[in-house]
């Protein structure tokens, strides 16, 4: 198992021995995804863009194959000699000797990703999950045998919505596949102070990440779990729907003036963009065009410029984009820096490092960095007020997670809400979302998703 104690991707593991007993960590075994070897003496695991493989005590620890990206969830074929693994939205195979690293399904729709795949017991069937538009379902390929079957035939569709589908796993005859199945739905809520609970807002929409123009008049948000853009004035009248499928939004920001409106879309099988769109929709303007992943767009104090932030496999960084020149440059000192926001002066910008622990500040006047505030959880969705005294942000990963505030120039922080009582939508890429109305009130999404787990009875040739 792997002991996630902060945000960075890579974290210690651990045994845990079954059926009881005491969990004991790996010394020189980290990183982000790891799977037994079938006779369990080795442990295969994911560090940055490498596969390491170890003794099952961690001793022995040796570099196996290094990709192109960042893979992930390795799994061993059940004779050992080959692993399949998911790597930027699609699925590879490599040989357990690290040789004859190669696409598992070349060619398949670049609307579509591909993850989490498994073996049947046996090994003749391989099944995995195919997102398409949002929606999870079990696809399975035969794997060559005999002299009738000496290519893979398929992949084969095993399941079709309503639910999504994630997880899943054989029985050990083989005869089923359990798998847990998702209706999903988050509820936006904002705690009433003199109710003492969370109560819909914007009538309860599936939908979050939303974000107040700086008049207080307009909103913007992403419905769940399609991820469209939308926005509405704050009474909820004059929706529109600003982004349609495959575009997947994340994060809008608004333009000072309200005019604009950007954002993150994060398509599957293609870098990460950030996206400009006006409030009245139309054409979706590409801010810059790059092979790395953009993130995080945060409007300068007159909206001449937009800060972001770039993440390649290595490391990540913030750049600075004039939108009338679209001159671009990196600011200086950012490396391993990532979330920007511009304070509302337009003085300086904040950021976190990797493990989403501190909030640094940067002056645009003498070019500098320096560490405001450290947390001994970490730092989610940070805002600034509207007058620029104090930023909020979201603390989890501790032993009291809640939503607090540090006023600027102090190094404490003051307990605002116990996020303990709300059931939080965890569904897309940057849930849980919390965030600050104009009023004061804390904002967040509930699950009101059905979940289950299902057993798909499998008839096999």
């Amino acid at each position: 198992m792997i002991d996630y104690l902060d945000t960075q991707l890579e974290q210690p593991l651990w045994l845990l021995p079954l059926p009881s007993g005491c969990p004991r960590r790996l010394t020189e075994v980290i990183g982000h995804a790891a799977a037994w070897s079938p006779d369990g003496h080795a442990i295969l695991f994911a560090r940055g863009s490498s596969f390491y493989i170890a003794h099952a005590d961690g001793s022995n620890l040796r570099e196996l194959v290094r990709v192109t990206g960042v893979p992930d969830h390795p799994r061993f074929s059940p004779d050992g000699t080959r692993i399949r693994f998911t790597n930027a939205n699609s699925l590879y195979e490599v040989r357990a000797d690290g040789s004859d690293l190669h696409p598992l399904l070349p060619g398949s729709d670049s609307q579509s990703s591909e993850c989490c795949g498994g073996w049947m017991p046996g090994g003749r069937y391989y099944f995995f999950l195919r997102t398409l538009a949002k929606s999870n379902n079990i696809w399975i390929v035969r794997q060559p045998h005999g002299l009738l079957h000496r290519s893979p035939s398929g992949p084969f569709q095993m399941t079709s919505g309503p639910l999504a589908f994630y997880s899943p796993f054989p029985s050990p005859d083989g005869k089923k596949l359990f798998a847990e199945g998702v209706l999903a739905r988050g509820e936006l809520v904002r705690y009433d102070a003199r109710a003492h609970q969370f109560v819909p807002f914007l009538g309860g929409i599936s939908a979050g990440e939303l974000e107040f123009s700086r008049d207080g008049q307009w909103v913007t948000y992403v419905s769940y779990p399609d991820g469209s853009l939308w926005r509405s004035r704050a009474d909820r009248s004059d929706r529109l729907q600003l982004t349609y499928p495959p575009v997947s939004a994340m994060l809008p920001r608004w333009s000072p003036d309200g005019s604009q409106i950007a954002f993150t879309d994060t398509q599957p099988g293609r870098p990460w963009k950030i996206i400009v769109v006006s409030n009245q929709g139309g054409t979706l303007q590409e801010l810059l065009q790059e092979n790395h992943n953009q993130v995080d767009p945060t409007w300068s104090a007159d909206g001449s410029q937009i800060a972001y932030g770039l993440r390649s496999t290595e490391s990540s960084w913030l750049r600075v984009v004039n939108l009338k020149t679209h001159q671009a440059a990196d600011i200086p000192g950012s490396k391993n820096l990532f979330s920007p926001h511009w304070s509302p002066d337009g003085k300086s910008l904040l950021a976190m490092p990797v493990d989403s622990k501190k909030l640094l500040l940067y002056d645009f006047d003498t070019k500098k960095w320096s560490e405001w505030f450290h947390d001994t959880g970490t730092i989610g969705f940070p805002m600034w007020s509207p007058d620029g005294r104090f930023v909020y942000f979201d603390s989890v990963l501790r032993e009291h997670p809640g939503y607090r505030r540090v006023k600027l120039g102090q190094s404490t922080s003051e307990f605002l809400l116990d996020f303990r009582q709300l059931r939080r939508y965890q569904r897309s890429i940057v849930n849980p979302w919390s965030a600050v109305a104009p009023d004061g009130s804390i904002l967040g999404a509930r699950d009101v998703s059905t979940d289950e787990i299902y057993a798909l009875d499998l008839e096999l040739p």
